[in-house]
C-alpha cells in the first residue's frame, strides 16, 4: 500500500520539514506523523531522483490508530527491500498473513483513509477504550499488478478495510487486517518501480535461430533490480504470454541457495550461480540460457557484457558475451532494416536509406515501383525481398518481390466493401513471412493471414473482439499484435497473442486481447517502437490529438513523448529504436531524428512503413 496526493495536494509543514531534514542527513526521503489533528488522506512521497533512497520512519510511541494507518501507507512506499519498517505497524499475526509481494493495486490518487459510515469521528485518537479500530481505503483504480509483475490496466472503484487493535500489555496501536499485496498512487508507483523487459523464445522454434519475444514486468526501481529480474526471468513469463513462448531454463531453476545478489564485475562480467535443475543442460541450451539473460538486462545499469553460468557445484556451464548473444537468437531490434518505404506522388513505391538525414528516394526493383497499379498502402517483408500493396480503392491487395523484373500477377485478396474506408486495410508481415491484413467490409469485417503471402487467406478467429478491425501491426516476434478496433465511432488500440497449433499451420487464433492505450478515447495510427513499445497517434477525451508511447501492457513507458506534430495520418516506427519515427502529415512526409525536431522529407507522398 502506498501514498500520495498529485497536483495541488495540501502538505503538513512538519512533514516538509522533515523532508529537508532527512535529504541532507540520511540522503534519503522521510515522513513525520502529526501527533494530533485531523484524519487526513495520505499524501504523495515527492518524486526523487534515482539514486537516492526513501527510507521510512518506524511507528512512534503511543500513536493513535490514523497515525499508525498513515504511517503504514507512507512505509510501503520507501526502498525497503523487505518492507520491515511497514511490518512495525502490524501486529505479528498481520505480518505473518501480509504478501507485499502478491499484488500492487495502483490508483489514480494516494489512498483515502476514511472512518466507515456508522463510526464515530472523536474515537480517531483511539482513546476510547474498546480495544480496535477500523478504517477503510479507498481510490479510483488505474492499474494491477499481479504476483508475476504483469501490469494491466484497469478502473472502477478501490475499497478495502483496515483494521486495528490495541496490545493488552503495551496499549500501542497495530494493524492487524489489512488487504493483500500493495496500494499505492499512481506517482508513487512510477517513483518506486520501473518496467523490464525479460525474454523468452517463441514456441514452435524448431532448429535454427529461436526468435526472442519481450515479455515487460514492474519491478522496484532501487531494491537491486538486477536480481529481480533475473529471478523473475527464472521464475518464467507472465501468465498471458505464457501460452505461446518457451524458455531454455529447465522447470525449478533458481539461483544457489544463499545467493542473495547479483552484480558484474568490474569488466561487466556477471556470473550466475545455478541450483542442481539447470546442472546437465547442453552446451546449446545454455546459450539460450545466457542469451536470456544478455536480452533481460540490456538496459539496466551497472552493463553486462558477459554472463558465466554456474553449477551448483560452482563450475562454470556456459559463457556468452553481448555480441554472441545476437548470434544466438533473433531479436527484434538486432536487425537494422535497410530502408524507409512509402508511396510518392505516382502512388508506387520508393525506398529511401534508413537512418540517414537525405530526402533522396528511387522506385523499388519490381512492378510494385512502376506504379503501372497505384496503390493506397504498402507492407514490406522483414527480409525486405518481398512486399504486399493495396490498390489505390482499397479493394485488392497484390504481393510481389523486390527484384528487378519481378512481376506483380494477380490479386492475393479482393474486399467486396461498398467504399474504399469499409476495405482493406494497410497489410503487416510477420517474422515467419506470413502476411496479415483486415478486411472491413460491414456485412463480413474479418482479420485474413496468408502464409507467406500466398495461396488462399485464413480467416483468423479474435477471442473477446468487439468492433470491427481497423488497423494491423504485427510484432517482429510474430506471437503479439497489435489491432485498432472501431466501434461506435472511436477507435481503440488493442494488443492481442497469436496462438498457433505448430500441428496445424492452418489453426491460428488471436486470444486475450488487452488495452494498449487507455487513456486515449480515439486511436488514429500506430506502430511498433520497439519490443515491448508503440508509437501512437490519438486524442484523449476532451483533448486534441498527440503523438505518444505507450507499452503493450497498457503503462506509460519513462522518458519524453515524442515532439509535437499536427494533421498526423500515419506513422512508422521501427523495432530498432534508433532509427527515426517518420510520419505522413498535412505537410507530407516528415521523420523525427533522435533529439531533433520533426523534418520535413517530401511533400507529395503518403504512407510511410519500415519493415514489417
Amino acid at each position: 500500500m502506498g501514498a500520495e496526493r498529485e497536483g495541488g495536494a495540501r502538505r503538513r509543514p512538519g512533514r516538509a520539514m522533515a523532508y529537508a531534514a532527512c535529504g541532507v542527513v540520511l540522503l534519503a526521503g522521510c515522513a513525520s506523523m502529526p501527533d494530533s489533528g485531523d484524519l487526513r488522506d495520505v499524501e504523495s512521497t515527492p518524486r526523487q531522483e534515482t539514486q537516492v533512497r526513501v527510507f521510512a520512519m518506524p511507528p512512534r510511541e503511543d500513536a493513535p490508530p490514523s497515525e499508525i494507518v498513515q504511517g503504514f501507507l507512507e512505509a510501503v512506499t520507501s526502498d525497503d527491500p523487505n518492507y520491515a519498517t511497514a511490518r512495525q505497524y502490524l501486529t505479528e499475526s498481520g505480518s505473518k498473513l501480509w504478501r507485499p509481494e502478491s499484488a500492487t493495486t495502483v490508483l489514480a490518487d494516494g489512498p483515502e483513509v476514511k472512518v466507515p459510515a456508522g463510526e464515530r469521528q472523536d474515537r480517531q485518537d483511539g482513546r476510547s477504550g474498546s480495544g480496535s479500530y477500523g478504517f477503510e481505503l479507498s481510490g479510483t483504480r488505474v492499474a494491477t499488478v499481479d504476483d508475476h509483475q504483469s501490469y494491466t490496466a484497469a478502473d472502477g472503484v478501490y475499497r478495502a478495510p483496515v483494521h486495528l487493535v490495541q496490545d493488552k500489555k503495551t496499549h500501542q496501536w497495530r494493524i492487524d487486517t489489512l488487504p493483500q499485496g500493495i496500494v499505492v498512487g499512481k506517482s508513487d508507483f512510477q517513483r518506486n518501480y520501473m518496467s523490464v523487459n525479460k525474454y523468452f523464445f517463441a514456441s514452435g522454434d524448431t532448429g535454427g535461430q529461436p526468435t526472442a519475444v519481450a515479455d515487460p514486468v514492474y519491478v522496484r526501481r532501487r531494491v537491486d533490480p538486477m536480481t529481480q529480474m533475473v529471478r523473475s526471468l527464472l521464475e518464467g513469463p507472465t501468465s498471458w504470454l505464457d501460452p505461446v513462448v518457451r524458455s531454455s531454463f529447465p522447470t525449478g531453476t533458481a539461483l544457489k541457495k544463499g545467493v542473495t545478489s547479483l552484480a558484474p564485475d568490474d569488466q561487466n562480467k556477471l556470473t550466475i550461480p545455478l541450483n542442481a535443475k539447470a546442472s546437465r543442460v547442453s552446451t546449446k541450451k545454455c546459450d539460450e540460457m545466457a542469451t536470456q539473460i544478455l536480452f533481460t538486462l540490456q538496459n539496466l545499469s551497472p552493463a553486462v557484457d558477459e554472463v558465466e553460468l554456474q553449477r551448483s557445484n560452482g563450475t562454470q556451464l556456459c559463457v556468452l558475451g553481448a555480441d554472441d548473444a545476437e548470434v544466438v537468437a533473433s531479436h527484434g531490434a538486432v536487425k537494422r532494416p535497410e530502408y524507409v518505404y512509402y508511396l510518392d506522388s505516382k502512388h508506387r513505391v520508393v525506398r529511401m536509406a534508413g537512418g540517414v538525414s537525405g530526402t533522396h528516394a528511387d522506385p523499388v526493383p519490381g512492378e510494385l515501383g512502376t506504379g503501372d497499379v497505384e496503390l493506397q498502402s504498402v507492407a514490406v517483408a522483414r527480409d525486405e525481398h518481398t512486399a504486399a500493396g493495396v490498390s489505390l480503392d482499397g479493394k485488392q491487395l497484390y504481393v510481389g518481390s523486390l527484384v528487378s523484373g519481378g512481376s506483380l500477377g494477380d490479386p492475393v485478396l479482393t474486399s467486396a466493401g461498398k467504399d474504399a474506408d469499409d476495405r482493406l486495410t494497410t497489410p503487416s508481415w510477420d517474422a515467419r513471412g506470413d502476411l496479415w491484413v483486415a478486411d472491413r467490409d460491414p456485412a463480413r469485417p474479418r482479420l485474413l493471414m496468408l502464409k507467406q503471402g500466398a495461396g488462399d487467406p485464413v480467416e483468423i478467429k479474435v477471442a473477446g473482439l468487439d468492433g470491427r478491425i481497423d488497423a494491423v501491426r504485427v510484432a517482429a516476434d510474430g506471437v503479439r499484435i497489435a489491432l485498432v478496433v472501431e466501434k461506435g465511432g472511436k477507435r481503440s488500440l488493442f494488443i492481442g497473442r497469436i496462438d498457433r497449433d505448430e500441428t496445424n499451420d492452418q489453426a491460428v487464433e488471436v486470444r486475450e486481447l488487452r488495452s494498449a492505450a487507455p487513456d486515449l478515447e480515439d486511436t488514429t495510427a500506430m506502430s511498433w517502437a520497439g519490443d515491448s513499445r508503440l508509437v501512437v497517434v490519438g486524442r484523449e477525451k476532451g483533448g486534441v490529438q498527440q503523438v505518444q508511447y505507450v507499452q503493450v501492457d497498457g503503462s506509460t513507458p519513462e522518458g519524453q513523448a515524442p515532439a509535437a506534430l499536427t494533421g498526423v495520418k500515419q506513422i512508422a516506427a521501427s523495432e530498432d529504436e534508433r532509427l527515426p519515427l517518420v510520419a505522413y502529415s498535412e505537410d507530407g512526409i516528415v521523420r523525427l531524428p533522435t533529439g531533433a525536431q520533426w523534418q520535413k522529407v517530401v511533400k507529395d507522398a503518403s504512407a510511410p512503413v519500415y519493415p514489417g
